[in-house]
């Protein structure tokens, strides 16, 4: 392969002018042999131009994850698809560690990439030599060649960082060479601070940090081999950042190597911590190591950490993400005795000159108030947690879990906060920043503090006194958190009513008047949960809901926030009675703001945007739940949601299927009008494309045009066509046994619906359909019984006719005859038959089987079995029926009163995990305990529920269809008074118990034929 060939193609490639020949070039030659080793030199190559090499090394990190692995052609494809010839795979292993460590950083990455790649589909298998050519750069004398090979290194662990233990055995394997090997070094580093030791140091700790942090392999690591890393760690930890690193800009300050190396030594120190070293939330095999853990490294670990978060408090420089990693060790340290002792006399200035800083009201905060305010409510005033990748919002996040955390468990702590917390509201003289601070503290803690009675009744009087006045703040950022503060509290008992009104109607101005975005989202979610949770704030909101549902749609269109469609819909609920008035105007602004957002330029990159349009989608949906007892509005949001699914099928957008299939199913529940049974069509359409990805989300709208409208499903026979079209592909083609039950479940509802409505030509091919399923593969007891069920609703249709049609069926590799295959499978799944319609069903079609005048042959060898199994499927109903009156949810047991304390804290000297498992044996055994007598432990809970299927409803489901005790007791008087020989085999092998069920069936039939009398009286 000529280079210089490539090297032009590739020096093309960078030209606009040349751009189009030249890949048309390369992608001419890359399927020839050596063309990938050509690459690969090209990339080495210091006579080569840098853009080119750059260049190349796209192309092979392109090809490589491309065509490395070995594909077979489809079974459509006669031709092999390309992959890189082995000769030239042998090549590029033999060479790419070298050109990684010989080539300069852009271009490495490239080529780390690539090794990943190759390690993934050839190691250990095909190249077991990655570790001997590895190894011998590691031992070499030569310090240049360190850095590249453990970048190489790091690649091999990289790839089975997330495997299961037992599946890491190869890399253990190389690992038992490697880990001695780095640890020399970084021992022997330790002292250089020089940038190219440092950055040695630092791929040597992510190494290790990518070896344990899924799974601590301790057949590796025993406590010897952990004592040394320990001691590694603890250095790299306590040593001092060169102070000519402050002369850098400070955002540029973390990615520099000697705090990204702390970032990765306090990311294995925390995870060995949280994940291995702490008892009692440890796995069964870490234990031994946890109790050594906690024991031998967790207090002196933690004295270093103390030590880096006091510099944070001196005001000295520590990076965001490494003074989120301290406090979080700190977080895990309060849980335990022995750290606590040593972190107890420290914990009131953490938490005053620490966490609250962290807490409260920033200059970064006031610029991205004034530059990005929606940023600023997503990143301060979310429901959600701040972004993970905020390096500045994770100190913040973190100080807050830590104050929560010691708060609940530690006794000390929470009433030192609320006296800090308290004084810094009351001084006239305060910052207001640091009241922002102090209102952030006192929320976070709402949720234990309303667990506390001598705080619970302090705290109608602070928002009295501290919050409300606040709401009028000319400062937006306390009005926001005013606003903040009073949702956290929402579900306080209010004592007085003048508070909570002036509370709501304070935020009802914020909402509503406010110029600040902020405010009036922060305003928004405060009032949904005060009204939400006060039955007085929702009286007072009342009159005005048509002025605060127009604002919150605003302010959903000005700042397309998700959090706010979370809050319109549970304002739609409260509000039912008075959204019916606006309900078709709200709809129609969701609808364009719904458009808008699809069609916005960033809606494919933002993923934001599509939290958003989903969002709209849920509250159109909830508007329509609402309404659907108002038919004439419901009409009349008809078409606009029409144009929303419109939209989404066009473009189209598969992740929004579910919802729209959720809205037309909404349209379909009362009435169809034609341009719902036009979208029918449509969706077959799609159903087509997408086929049986979405066919159990389609089930619902489909149900509703079997059974809303059969007049009409029956007056145009496409209609019908269509539905068992849809179930016959899904039945036919491997769509997964969910997606097959359904499509069965949908034609047994459709011939149950449709009994005495004249489609006697759909029924041999329903039947056809389930019973062809049935002849392949079935995994799950659940299509099993759900094919059979098709069969036997067609019984029960026509009886004669699915004799018929099941004695002229015939599929290949089955000689038996499919009546007597259909039967005896019946005969044997009838204990598989769950929950109560499937039982039903079972019951009415063995009734109506042996009521046969023809009776197939097959009968005979089984009518033993026919009466027992109905019994069993009696008992099973009975135990239903019970359940279903006995298993009511229990609303009073679980309500803790507000007037009862509930106290977290633990002692001192007690780790979390002991005290819970004292208090938890020391409670009274609840209702669930041992000691409690099972009636009858042969029926489990499966047996009590209905089964997910069970909510397509059908005729035989409502409360005047077919009794199954009246008809089979009818059934087998008939039996008994005209055909005494058929009845003696059905009954002769019956037990004493079952014959005293088989009487007590007679009797609940009499019982219901007596009820169901007086009932039409």
């Amino acid at each position: 392969m000529d280079p210089n060939r490539i090297i032009q193609a590739l020096k093309g490639t960078i030209d606009p002018r040349l751009r189009v020949a030249a890949e048309n070039e390369l992608n001419q030659s890359y399927k020839i042999i050596n063309f990938a080793p050509t690459l690969l030199q090209i990339i080495v190559s210091e006579q080569v131009e840098f853009p080119v090499r750059q260049a190349a090394a796209i192309y092979l990190k392109n090809m490589v994850s491309q065509y490395w692995q070995d594909r077979e052609p489809s079974p459509r494809e006669v031709v092999f698809p390309f992959n890189i010839h082995e000769n030239d795979r042998q090549q590029i292993r033999d060479h790419i560690v070298e050109g990684i460590i010989r080539c300069p950083e852009s271009i490495r990455a490239q080529l780390t990439m690539c090794l990943r790649a190759v390690i993934k589909h050839d190691f250990p298998g095909r190249w077991t030599a990655v570790v001997d050519k590895i190894g011998m750069y590691l031992q070499s004398q030569s310090s240049g060649s360190w850095y590249g090979s453990l970048l190489a290194l790091y690649q091999l662990v990289k790839t089975y960082e997330y495997r299961k233990a037992d599946e890491r055995e190869p890399l253990l394997a190389a690992m038992q060479i490697f880990l001695p090997r780095i640890q020399q070094l970084i021992s022997q580093l330790l002292a250089d601070s020089t940038i190219f030791s440092v950055l040695i140091q630092k791929q040597i700790l992510k190494i290790f940090h990518a070896l344990v942090q899924y799974s601590l392999p301790l057949q590796l690591i025993n406590n010897s081999v952990m004592t040394q890393w320990m001691e590694i760690l603890r250095a790299v930890m306590d040593r001092d950042v060169p102070a000519e690193t402050l002369e850098v800009d400070e955002d540029d300050r973390p990615e520099l190597a000697w705090w990204k190396c702390k970032k990765w030594a306090l990311s294995i120190i925390t995870r060995m911590f949280e994940r291995y070293g702490s008892p009692g939330n440890v796995t069964k095999e870490y234990q031994e190591f946890a109790a050594f853990f906690l024991k031998t490294y967790a207090v002196g670990i933690q004295q270093v950490l103390l030590k880096v978060v006091d510099q944070h408090r001196q005001k000295q420089y520590v990076t965001p993400r490494v003074l989120q990693q301290c406090i979080n060790y700190l977080n895990q340290g309060v849980s335990h005795s022995l750290t606590w002792k040593q972190m107890k006399p420290h914990m009131q200035t953490i938490c005053q000159e620490v966490v609250f800083p962290l807490m409260c009201y920033k200059e970064e905060d006031e610029k991205l108030w004034q530059e990005d305010p929606y940023e600023y409510i997503r990143m301060k005033f979310s429901e959600y947690p701040p972004d993970l990748y905020d390096d500045h919002a994770l100190p913040a996040a973190a100080a807050q879990s830590l104050l929560c955390r010691a708060a609940r468990t530690r006794k000390e702590v929470l009433p030192q906060m609320m006296e800090f917390c308290h004084q810094t509201l009351t001084d006239p003289s305060a910052d207001p920043r640091r009241k922002d601070g102090a209102l952030h503290c006192i929320g976070t803690l709402a949720e234990l503090l309303l667990k506390k009675r001598v705080y619970r009744e302090q705290m109608e009087l602070m928002l009295q006194n501290y919050v409300c006045p606040l709401l009028n703040s000319p400062l937006g950022y306390l009005r926001a958190r005013s606003c903040w503060v009073l949702h956290c509290f929402s579900p306080l008992r209010f004592h007085d009513d003048l508070v909570l009104r002036n509370a709501v109607e304070l935020v009802k101005q914020d909402l509503i008047d406010d110029k600040e975005m902020p405010v009036k989202v922060e305003a928004a979610i405060a009032m949904q949960a005060l009204v939400s949770n006060q039955e007085q704030a929702k009286l007072y909101i009342r009159p005005y809901i048509g002025l605060v549902m127009q604002e919150l749609l605003h302010v959903v269109k000005e700042t397309e926030n998700d959090d706010l469609t979370n809050v319109i819909q549970k304002m739609i609920c409260e509000y039912n009675q008075e959204v019916a008035t606006i309900a078709v105007e709200m709809t129609q602004n969701l609808a364009e703001i719904f458009t808008r957002v699809l069609q916005s330029e960033e809606y494919e990159e933002n993923e934001d945007k599509t939290v958003m349009a989903l969002g709209i989608l849920s509250t159109i949906d909830t508007i329509l739940t609402v309404m659907e007892d108002h038919k004439e509005i419901t009409q009349q949001l008809e078409g606009i949601c029409l144009q929303v699914i419109g939209l989404v099928l066009q473009k189209p957008i598969i992740e929004f299927y579910e919802e729209i299939l959720s809205l037309a199913f909404g349209l379909t529940c009362q009435t169809i009008s034609p341009q719902m049974w036009q979208l029918l069509g449509v969706l077959y359409q799609v159903f087509q494309h997408d086929c049986f990805d979405y066919f159990t989300d389609m089930m619902p709208l489909l149900h509703n045009y079997v059974t809303v409208d059969t007049d009409m499903l029956l007056s145009n026979p496409k209609h019908l066509e269509v539905i068992y079209s849809m179930c016959r592909k899904v039945l036919t083609i491997d769509a997964g046994e969910d997606a097959e039950c359904h499509a069965a479940k949908l034609l047994e509802v459709i011939i149950l619906q449709c009994r005495g409505r004249g489609i006697d030509q759909c029924i041999p091919l329903f039947v056809e359909a389930v019973l062809e399923r049935l002849m392949r593969d079935v995994k799950s007891n659940e299509l099993r019984t759900m094919c059979l069920q098709v069969a036997i609703a067609a019984l029960y249709y026509n009886p004669a006719l699915l004799i018929h049609t099941l004695d002229n069926m015939h599929f290949q590799h089955n000689p038996q005859p499919i009546t007597a295959h259909f039967i005896n499978q019946w005969m044997n799944d009838t204990e598989f038959f769950l929950g109560l319609h499937d039982r039903k069903m079972c019951i009415i079609g063995l009734s109506v089987l042996m009521e046969l005048p023809r009776r197939p042959p097959v009968l005979e060898g089984v009518a033993a079995q026919i009466v027992p199994s109905i019994l069993l499927l009696f008992l099973g109903l009975k135990h239903l029926y019970s359940s279903r009156l006995v298993h009511k949810p229990n609303l009073v047991a679980g309500a803790g009163s507000q007037d009862e304390d509930q106290n977290e804290e633990i002692p001192s000297d007690e780790d979390e995990n002991t005290h819970a498992m004292q208090q938890q044996s020391c409670a009274p055994p609840g209702p669930g305990s041992e000691d409690d007598d099972d009636e009858d432990e042969s029926w489990d809970d499966e047996g009590f529920e209905g089964t997910p299927l069970e909510e397509y409803s059908t005729p035989l489901d409502y409360d005047n269809g077919e009794d199954e005790y009246r008809f089979f007791t009818s059934a087998l008087l008939r039996v008994q008074n005209t055909d005494a020989c058929w009845y003696q085999s059905l009954t002769a092998a019956l037990s004493d118990d079952q014959k005293k069920q088989l009487q007590e069936i007679y009797s609940i039939s009499q019982q219901r034929r007596s009820a169901a009398a007086k009932g039409q009286c």
